[in-house]
């Protein structure tokens, strides 16, 4: 009989629940698929703004991060989803968004894109914190 069939190493995963990269991986792709989705589809070729579906897709992903995450990932919900937000919209701003990265419509279009999003953000910044303080206080 072989000496590796009869000893296998412990798996890494010590709890249920997603890592931290799992965390900041699943919360910026949930940002940035509906925001893409919403800047293709739903936005105006002429002012390509994100709204409403981004801003739930923001809430989402805090809840998610802090659903979703083993313990002491709630740092990393409560902190990745403005970052995420900011890159997505930079990013799908410049190439779906066909705003370019023309200072005169991409200024504009990002200003506009933060500030539709900004209550969602605050929101969402609430149920994040509140969520890392609350546990934080139940470990202690």
């Amino acid at each position: 009989m072989s000496s590796l069939a009869t000893k296998l190493p412990a798996k890494p995963i010590k709890g249920p629940g997603l890592t931290t990269p799992g965390v900041v991986i699943l919360q910026f792709l949930l940002i940035s698929l509906l925001q893409a989705f919403e800047l293709q589809f739903l936005s105006d070729a002429n002012d390509p703004v994100t709204g409403f579906l981004t801003g739930l897709a923001i809430i989402a992903a805090f809840a998610g991060g802090l659903y979703l995450g083993r313990t002491g990932t709630a740092y990393a919900s409560a902190v990745n989803p403005p970052i995420a937000y900011f890159i997505a919209t930079v990013i799908l701003l410049i190439t779906i968004g066909g705003t370019g990265f023309h200072p005169t419509s991409f200024g504009p279009a990002l200003i506009k894109s933060l500030a539709k999003d900004a209550p969602f953000l605050i929101i969402g910044a609430i149920i994040g914190w509140g969520g890392y303080f609350a546990r934080r206080k139940a470990t202690t």
